[in-house]
């Protein structure tokens, strides 16, 4: 008999499911201490849970029986992942069942600033009867701004639709299909948004590109009847900068469900009248925690029962089931899609990998999947793996053209990969030298050798000398040491890159010193490690 331990409050329509399932028992523990989850848990095959169990190192510690764990949600905060996957403790989540109730809170919030239903609701509930006070606003032809196109802004485009809102969309990385049939009015350029909506509602992930995203500057842009929703992650928006432009008049209202630290440590918004706060209730309706309770009750009876794995956080490593090179073009694949993705500005219009030399004639599945997955993992919330990859780089419109070629050039073997957006071409390769030694070779044409680890820079630059010394002295004046270096250089055109791996990610100072050096066109900056 499989035992599914559930430690959380759980809707009873997924524990139905689970008993319904012929060799499943769900075993209901709700409330338990930490500590005496570490005693239990090597006893179940399974377990579910939501936002208040700690699935830490010392409960893993005591794995036992334990093989898989679903979260009943999105978030996975409060599961140790990496020591999951040491223990061989599979863990999947539920990203699918809060899409509609996060979208629908959007337009609650959205319509409850618009008409004022708050500050009216608290007011008569004084015994005043102020119907002037708080005569609102349509959203009938009003602009809204949907800032991520995944699969949240695309439903709450689609409601937004049905109120005649004119539609307007950014998205970093790429614009599924849905978009055009919305007919929503696509930008490359965040500043139309800030500028001409009159409503801009974020459905973004929170990374080291969107923290703090939208600050003082950003929102002077705005119109000042505009007005902002976050339903997506807390610290996008700077919250002081927030609460100062809505106490100045800057802009005209803001509501937020989500917070850099929640419960929020940052009250401000209790002084600030027109800033509408609800306690993260995007995923908070009975419908989808009945869709989530289901959904993770399937997903571990299925995998516990051998069937098909989905929503896979930690997929098993894949060096114990490929030739050993393959698994090390998968990592150098990697880590090449994390620097194409930092450096291919722009929304995704074709993706082109090519195989050369020795590895063109070994299977290769693995190595797509792995630049897929450096491509794709700072545009998304979750991790992205390779049981997910598939499905996510579908879900935003982006395939990838595979080409092998096994003739030798240059070198034994090789993987290239060529990104095209709306605003640049990118191309990278790279190589495995010795069989085990990984190296960038060629950053769009520039002959370079440089081992992509740890804290990675790269540097567009005019051709001139000093450059290496004056890179050189500025990472030194902020505590950074350079671990490897390349750089390539066409004399025709005066043009040169320089790529770095550091011991450490330069902090935002130091990129502004770097990027101030006056041979310095561009620079871009990530981090390697998996």
């Amino acid at each position: 008999m499989i035992k599914v331990l559930i430690t959380d409050k759980l809707a009873e329509e997924g524990i139905e499911l689970l008993k319904s399932i012929d060799g499943v028992e769900p075993v209901v523990k709700t409330g338990i201490s930490n500590e005496e989850l570490q005693k239990i848990i090597g006893d179940y095959d399974g377990l579910i849970i939501r936002s208040g169990t700690q699935v830490n190192a010392d409960v893993l510690a005591n794995h036992g029986k334990l093989r898989a764990v679903a979260r009943a949600g999105v978030g996975v905060d409060n599961i140790d992942i990496a020591e999951a996957t040491k223990k061989g403790v599979l863990v999947m989540n539920t990203p699918g069942g809060n899409t509609l109730s996060a979208a629908e809170h959007t337009m609650a919030l959205m319509l409850a600033l618009s008409r004022n239903v708050v500050p009216a609701c608290n007011s008569l509930k004084t015994g005043a009867w102020d119907r002037k006070k708080y005569t609102g606003n349509q959203l009938n032809n009003k602009v809204l701004g949907v800032i991520g196109l995944g699969r949240i802004g695309i439903a709450v485009a689609t409601m937004a639709k049905g109120f005649n809102m004119q539609l307007l969309g950014y998205d970093a990385f790429s614009v599924p299909k849905e978009a055009e049939a919305l007919d929503i009015e696509i930008t490359d350029d965040l500043e139309n948004i800030y500028r001409e909506a009159d409503y801009i509602s974020l459905h973004i992930p929170r990374n080291e590109q969107t923290v703090d995203m939208i600050g003082a500057e950003e929102l002077k842009m705005m119109k000042p009847t505009a007005r902002i929703v976050n339903c997506a992650r807390g610290g996008i928006i700077n919250e002081d900068d927030l609460y100062d432009a809505l106490a100045a008049g800057v802009i005209d209202g803001a509501a937020l469900d989500v917070f850099p630290t929640e419960p929020p440590e940052n009250t401000r918004f209790t002084d600030i009248p027109n800033c509408l706060v609800t306690p993260h209730l995007g995923a908070s309706t009975e419908e989808a925690q009945i869709g989530v309770a289901v959904e993770a009750a399937q997903i571990i009876a299925d995998a516990l029962k051998g069937g098909p794995v989905r929503n896979a956080i930690n997929a098993p490593s894949m060096s114990g089931s490929v030739p050993p090179l393959v698994s090390r073009y998968a990592d150098l694949a990697r880590r090449i899609g994390t620097v194409m993705s930092t450096i291919a500005k722009g929304r995704v219009k074709s993706v082109d990998v090519t195989y050369r030399g020795a590895i063109a004639e070994l299977p290769v599945e693995a190595v797509t999947t792995g630049f897929s997955i450096g491509l794709l993992q700072s545009h998304f919330d979750t991790l992205v793996n390779m049981v997910n990859v598939g499905l996510l780089a579908k879900e935003r419109g982006v395939s990838i053209d595979e080409t092998k070629n096994a003739e030798i050039k240059d070198v034994a073997s090789s993987f290239t990969a060529t990104v095209v957006t709306d605003k640049v071409t990118r191309t990278i390769r790279g190589t495995i030298f010795g069989g085990n030694l990984l190296r960038i070779i060629s950053i769009d044409g520039f002959d370079v050798e440089v081992t992509p680890e740890g804290a990675f820079v790269i540097i567009f630059n005019d051709d001139k000398p000093g450059v290496i010394g004056d890179v050189g002295t500025a990472c030194g004046k902020h505590g950074i040491n350079i671990n490897t270096m390349g750089v390539g250089h066409k004399a025709e055109e005066g043009k040169a890159v320089l790529a770095v791996s550091l011991d450490k990610l330069p902090d935002e100072a130091a990129i502004g010193e770097l990027g101030s050096l006056h041979f310095v066109n561009e620079i871009y900056a990530c981090n390697l490690e998996a």
